[in-house]
């Protein structure tokens, strides 16, 4: 079976959730249009990857600037018990596509946020989402942790679908969790923009024996609403310039890595190359080494199939 896919680079509209769903809208119907199966948008680019923001917090002490600031965060994140679901589920549907996507999400019963990635299906709706295990850094400061309920794969009719955000994919045993499921498409939506990672994506790529789309935002300081230039002043303007790729099971890049501007890479996958690159490798079969190595992951659920 080959599919077609979609690859979105490009900027939210920073912290406006509803302008930013059109703009998912808009994209969506055009790369639907060109036949695509399945379309990936970048880490929380719902309402925005806040980078370069303090949330005027230092060890010991929080402004209210800062508080009002991550108000404004939450009221522009995505709650899944809301039209925000209906809105991407239709979208999906109408369009019959796939879609994984990237948001900050709400939750109705506390106040806290997740850095969420989102499964979409055109025939059975919200397959599931994974929330990060691990915010980096002072991501954790606006970012809850999620527990092992969230290492969520699926078997779909385009193929076994999973993945990690960002620097969890730093994270062997969490990568582990996801071939252990099979995954033949494995979707990276991230923040980091360094030339490096690239050679992460080959590298899971070539130890899962999996398609690998590596999805980033494109976003310079300028994008920011005035309200907000004062968090990035001191940046560079072309402070997140993108860098996603689409590698194949051997480690090829496929599209990309794309630097410096917005753009969709598209690409063909012909899921028969991962049973082909098993001939070299298999991380959860010839060379499991199940005799020396036993491993477990508390907690996740099964493969959820279509």
């Amino acid at each position: 079976m080959t599919i077609k896919v979609a690859v979105v680079q490009d900027a939210p509209v920073f912290f406006d959730k509803e302008k930013t769903l059109q703009k998912v809208e808009t994209i969506t119907k055009q790369y639907a249009k060109e036949g695509c199966n399945l379309i990936v948008f970048p880490e929380s680019f719902i309402p925005g990857y806040p980078r370069g923001f303090s949330f005027g917090a230092t060890i010991g002490s929080r402004t209210d600037l800062g508080r009002q600031q991550y108000a404004d965060y939450y009221n522009n994140s995505f709650d899944l018990e809301s039209d925000d679901l209906t809105r991407l589920v239709t979208l999906s549907k109408e369009q019959n596509i796939y879609i994984v996507i990237g948001v900050t999400e709400k939750q109705q019963n506390n106040g806290s946020l997740y850095c969420s990635m989102l499964y979409l299906s055109p025939s059975k709706g919200l397959l599931g989402v994974h929330r990060k295990i691990k915010p980096t850094g002072t991501e954790r400061l606006v970012w809850a942790e999620a527990g092992a309920e969230s290492l969520v794969t699926f078997d779909t009719k385009i193929g076994k679908l999973g993945g990690l955000i960002c620097w969890e994919n730093y994270m062997p045993l969490a990568r582990m969790s996801m071939y252990l499921k099979g995954v033949e498409i494995y979707i990276a939506p991230t923040a980091d923009s360094r030339e490096q990672w690239t050679a992460t994506m080959q590298q899971i790529a070539l130890e899962g024996r999996c398609f690998v789309l590596g999805c980033n935002q494109y976003m310079t300081t300028s994008m920011y609403p005035n309200k907000y230039k004062d968090e990035v002043a001191n940046q560079d303007e072309n402070f997140c310039p993108g860098g996603s790729v689409i590698v194949s099971p051997l480690g090829k890049i496929m599209e990309g890595p794309l630097f410096n501007k917005a753009g969709v890479l598209i690409a063909e996958l012909d899921l028969e190359d991962i049973k082909r690159s098993k001939l070299d490798f298999d991380v959860i079969g010839h060379y499991a080494r199940k005799d020396i190595f036993d491993f477990n992951v508390k907690g996740q659920p099964d493969i959820k199939k279509e």
